[in-house]
């Protein structure tokens, strides 16, 4: 019966072709506690995880366990769906097009270096626009 749910340790060891016992080798950890990470009943401390990211070749992993382990990089970092390439490009040269549309707007409020409360609403729209636009481009780097 295969596997419904592959966390993401397990995931980026598959993806780089290992085994446990070899990724555990070369990682310089037990089986055990790679199983242990694979599972959820551990989670792995940082410097285990950066070995990982070096071994797997995934920079990915590194950004997924910052945001499992951290409320904080929950809150600063975006979440970013993994997607192939052709299809991160295609949305951030979406999201791209969006905020150029507010170039002259953005000017216009920037100009004088003072958001003006008849100004905060369109700005706010702009920043979400923004971040859109960083989220897709994450997405970007971290394409398949």
């Amino acid at each position: 019966m295969p596997q419904k749910y592959i966390n993401i340790y397990q995931k980026a060891r598959l993806g780089a072709g290992l085994t446990q016992e070899r990724a555990a080798e070369l990682i310089g950890i037990s089986v055990e506690s790679i199983r242990a990470y694979e599972t959820g009943v551990r989670i792995p401390p940082d410097d285990a995880v950066t070995r990982m990211v070096e071994i797997y070749n995934t920079q990915f992993l590194a950004v997924q366990h910052l945001r499992a382990r951290s409320e904080l990089a929950q809150k600063v970092m975006p979440k970013i769906e993994q997607k192939c390439l052709a299809e991160a490009v295609l949305c951030f040269l979406t999201e791209l097009e969006d905020v150029e549309a507010y170039e002259t707007d953005l000017m216009r409020i920037c100009r004088d270096g003072v958001i003006s409360e008849d100004e905060r609403e369109l700005m706010d729209t702009i920043k979400k626009e923004v971040n859109e636009a960083c989220e897709a481009w994450w997405a970007v780097q971290y394409a398949t």
